[in-house]
């Protein structure tokens, strides 16, 4: 090597590997601008059935794109779709996106369970199906959807079905300080125009118990249900859809959420705080309590607050005592 003249070495010959890491990964994601917009009518299996643009002929099958990783989608989502989205068979879409949501439905499978499931989102209404008769009705479970509407979001409408065997007097009586609108219907009356009326244009979700006249209902609401709910189930290759919610679309505009008969109505994810915001005429007071208190007043809430809007001439008694009946049902049992 000696007497080499290393000047006329070029840096250009030295071939040097590349190294691997030492690119910062980015974190952007695709904006997916031209992402058609859905509507999620049904989730099964790792697999959602969504109406492009709303529309009930348009159907198409989707997965969950791998940026969006473990992000729930559930029926009522808005979400943006790519690929092909024609909804011919065995074709599917990827969802990139999911629109932040209006309104959440939640329940949890009891008052411990620390994972609360997500029913619907986006719903404007629920109405909660109550039989008169035959089942009796269930003040509990309607008190914990009640609950869960006013921390969620949604506008909450008592549906009473079976008139004809009993009468919707007492009931109504006992909600009435809440301001919860309801519609009567019975069996030996097909007019469903209130009912008709209430839904029409808007997103609304069903909630009963089995054997109140939930499934009459829809099936009557939506005279092609059954087909419809084909159309979601036949992504699941036949599984039956009672098992998960299904949004159905109205002859008269807009959608109904036809979820699943329930046994519980757990509220693990709810506070007390989250109720009482939603009266306003209490909101204020809560302020004043002390921290972490239930607001259900002595003597388990020796300090609670809540009383001196009653006092002051800013709510009634009448109105206090239904509320702190449904905070009294959220730390009830969640069997119903």
């Amino acid at each position: 090597m000696a007497g080499r003249d290393w000047r006329k070495l070029d840096e250009s010959d030295v071939h040097v590997r590349p190294g691997r890491g030492t690119r910062p990964r980015s974190k952007r994601r695709p904006e997916h601008a031209d992402a058609a917009s859905a509507l999620v009518i049904g989730v099964d299996r790792g697999r959602w059935t969504c109406a492009l643009d709303r529309d009930p002929a348009h159907v198409v099958t989707a997965m969950r794109a791998r940026e969006l990783g473990r992000t729930p989608i559930v029926v009522g989502d808005t979400v943006g779709i790519v690929g092909d989205t024609s909804g011919k068979p065995d074709t599917l879409a990827r969802i990139v996106r999911v629109d932040e949501r209006t309104s959440v439905l939640r329940r949890t499978a009891d008052d411990t369970d620390p994972y609360e499931r997500i029913v619907v989102a986006n719903a404007e209404q629920l109405l909660i199906v109550t039989a008169l008769a035959d089942p009796l009705p269930r003040t509990g479970f309607i008190d914990r959807c009640l609950v869960a509407c006013f921390a969620g979001g949604l506008r909450p409408v008592l549906c009473l079905t079976k008139a004809d065997l009993a009468s919707p007097d007492e009931l109504l009586a006992s909600y009435a300080d809440l301001d919860v609108p309801a519609i009567v219907t019975r069996h030996d009356q097909p007019d469903l125009d209130a009912v008709t009326e209430r839904l029409t244009g808007h997103v609304s979700a069903l909630v009963g118990h089995s054997g109140v006249g939930k499934s009459t209902l829809v099936n009557r609401l939506v005279p092609d249900a059954d087909l419809a709910t084909g159309v979601v189930s036949a992504v699941g290759k036949g599984r039956h859809t009672s098992v998960a919610a299904v949004a159905l679309p109205l002859p008269t505009g807009g959608w109904v959420v036809d979820t699943p008969g329930v046994r519980s109505f757990g509220l693990a994810h709810v506070t007390a705080d989250d109720i009482v915001l939603s009266f306003e005429e209490f909101a204020e007071p809560a302020e004043e309590c002390p921290s972490g208190c239930g607001h259900l007043g002595p003597p388990e809430d020796p300090d609670c607050m809540l009383d001196t809007a009653v006092a002051d001439g800013a709510a009634s008694a009448s109105r206090l005592e239904s509320l702190r009946r449904l905070l009294a049902s959220r730390s009830g049992h969640a069997e119903l």
